[in-house]
């Protein structure tokens, strides 16, 4: 079956995220324990990752849970923010933009609620892919089989037809599992180049084994 659509992650992928210390400066500022923040605001996380609460909710929530005021609140939130958008890996960018229009090209992302405007601010992908889907917006996240299937749905494919690249193994495993030629990035022009054996040889067996260690 020939391969009709390519679709990427977005963080550790498209974006270049290191952890930028945020956590540690808030710890400190805020005299807590190291990893006291994320198991203080772990169901912010999940529940934001999720859209389950809004922006404004995430907001008030920290600020009750952790004692500090707007002002403060609004200076964490940058820093998270600046950590999850990160950098653009542009070599990347540029090909993943230059797959269409030959194929149909998405976005799929484990999100936090208010990503898709940030990034689209900074990186404009709206604009280089056919469709996007947020964690944030559909109530379901990677590696549940749902995302997949709402992607195919969405894109009107098979899971044969389709390409995902993403930094995660379990997230490629679970991709892999419904037939979709699944591939862990780690670097790009590893990464480009089992794409491009992938599109070039849509029918071989082993379509689904590249970089499966």
């Amino acid at each position: 079956m020939p391969i009709k659509a390519v679709f990427f992650d977005i963080g550790g992928v498209l974006e270049n995220t290191p952890e930028t210390g945020w956590t540690d400066k808030w710890e400190d500022d805020l005299h807590l324990k190291r990893g006291e923040l994320d198991e203080r605001l772990m169901h912010i996380w999940k529940a934001g990752s999720l859209g389950f609460i809004s922006e404004e909710e995430v907001k008030k929530s920290i600020g009750e849970i952790l004692e500090i005021d707007q002002e403060q609140v609004e200076a964490l939130m940058a820093d998270l923010w600046e950590e999850y958008l990160g950098t653009p890996n542009t070599e990347l960018i540029t090909y993943f933009a230059n797959l269409r229009p030959r194929y149909k090209t998405a976005l799929l992302s484990n999100s936090y609620v208010g990503a898709r405007s940030r990034e689209q601010e900074r990186y404009h992908f709206m604009d280089i892919c056919d469709l996007i889907i947020y964690s944030h917006e559909e109530g379901v996240a990677k590696p549940d089989r749902r995302i997949f299937d709402l992607l195919c749905a969405r894109l009107s494919m098979q899971p044969a037809e389709i390409i995902f690249l993403d930094d995660v193994e379990g997230h490629v495993a679970a991709a892999r599992e419904l037939g979709i030629h699944a591939i862990l990035f780690r670097e790009n022009q590893e990464a480009i180049a089992a794409i491009q054996a992938c599109l070039q040889s849509p029918l071989r067996s082993d379509t689904n084994s590249i970089h499966s260690e």
